[in-house]
């Protein structure tokens, strides 16, 4: 069993293999194409334009967020199905980290989704638009590591404030006050 530096190691580096040209097997130096499903996996290198769109990770205790951002037309964005689209492109984000996970380690990974897709669509301009979509997943095989409690952020303010406060000295006046009384 993999300890949990050697698994987020491994989705790191299944992550990382995903670079723009990937999935050309003759930039990769093993020679194996790793086709995402991102838009900018389409075409030609050189010729085409080139369509900006690209995941990360992150993690947060025993939670994997992936963060996809994608620059798409205003009118994609009004059609039918684009939320659902966005979110299939989480799902294919998934499944390759998955893949490409067990071809790095030789042992398979288990996400586990937790919750809906969050979707934020900003206008560019009047023709293009920046979607950047977020999606939670447990990782499976992550038992020791604690969930980050944060509390709302009105419990995260009063106890900033209260330890800062803690932090000044409790009614002691400096040395060279020399005024008598409080």
């Amino acid at each position: 069993m993999a300890t949990t530096l050697e698994i987020i190691q491994g989705i790191a580096q299944a992550a990382a293999n995903a670079y723009d040209g990937s999935h050309d097997e003759s930039i990769n130096a093993d020679g194996r194409a790793r086709k995402v499903g991102l838009k900018r996996e389409e075409g030609d290198l050189i010729q085409d334009r080139r369509i900006t769109d690209g995941f990360k990770v992150r993690f947060s205790g025993p939670i994997l967020t992936i963060l996809y951002q994608s620059e798409v037309r205003l009118k994609e964005v009004a059609q039918k199905g684009f939320e659902d689209e966005v979110a299939s492109m989480i799902n294919d984000i998934a499944s390759f980290l998955k893949k490409e996970y067990k071809i790095i380690t030789k042992d398979s990974l288990t996400l586990t989704k937790v919750g809906e897709p969050s979707i934020l669509v900003q206008k560019i301009s009047n023709f293009r638009t920046d979607v950047r979509a977020t999606c939670d997943y447990k990782i499976g095989g992550i038992g020791d590591v604690e969930e980050i409690q944060m509390g709302t952020d009105k419990e995260r303010l009063d106890q900033a404030i209260k330890s800062w406060l803690a932090q000044g000295p409790a009614n002691k006046r400096p040395r060279n006050d020399t005024r008598k009384g409080k």
